[in-house]
């Protein structure tokens, strides 16, 4: 009798734990399909932790561009990119085409989220999609961010303003120019890299751009 009570209560205590392990596993499934759906909906370009504040400097020189990132609790970090600037040179007036010198900010940025390679127009999506190195001449791609000078006199003013201008930092269709003075006086940039810089900047970004 004691034998048959013993059979009886393991019996009884397997069927639970089958049933609570079934339950386990179901309820934890939802979850992971939820944080596969959170994933993949999260885009590969967004950056995570943002700086609080960053700076820019563009070595016409060097043809790099430099990013200051500051975190918070201290940390630091600098981003270096290769660039393009003016194939004519540097220099301040309107219609030169030239690469305007001096202080700068991030005024405006236009692209948030639009797809690797897309060509902008004045500004405006239109909706194709640049065939990288096989277009050529000054087309503007995947993100802009305009530049508005700070220095009266030098690129703020009437006849040398870099926002009239239209002054940008922006992607290329002609990539394999990057790292040698090939655009009309925006800085241009890898499409990959603009997105980069584009996600760690914010309007009021200070810009240096230097010899």
């Amino acid at each position: 009798m004691y034998s048959k009570f013993k059979v009886g209560f393991f019996c009884f205590l397997s069927f639970l734990l089958i049933i609570h392990f079934t339950m386990e596993n179901t309820e934890q499934a939802p979850l992971q399909n939820n944080t596969i759906q959170i994933m993949a909906l999260t885009p590969k370009n967004t950056c995570v932790n943002p700086p609080i504040k960053s700076e820019i400097e563009i070595d016409i020189s060097e043809q790099q561009l430099h990013l200051f990132c500051h975190y918070t609790q201290g940390h630091k970090e600098v981003k270096t990119y290769p660039i393009s600037s003016s194939k004519y040179g540097i220099g301040n007036q309107a219609g030169s085409n030239k690469t305007p010198l001096g202080l700068h900010r991030i005024e405006k940025k236009f692209g948030a989220n639009a797809p690797l390679g897309l060509i902008f127009k004045a500004r405006q999506s239109t909706g194709r999609i640049a065939t990288i190195n096989a277009e050529n001449g000054d087309i503007i791609t995947t993100r802009i961010m305009w530049l508005k000078g700070l220095e009266a006199g030098k690129n703020s003013g009437r006849g040398i303003d870099s926002y009239k201008r239209y002054i940008y930092i922006h992607g290329t269709a002609e990539e394999n120019k990057i790292g040698q003075p090939a655009s009309h006086g925006c800085i241009r940039m890898y499409n990959r890299d603009v997105i980069h810089l584009f996600d760690r900047i914010t309007t009021g970004t200070q810009v240096y751009i230097k010899k």
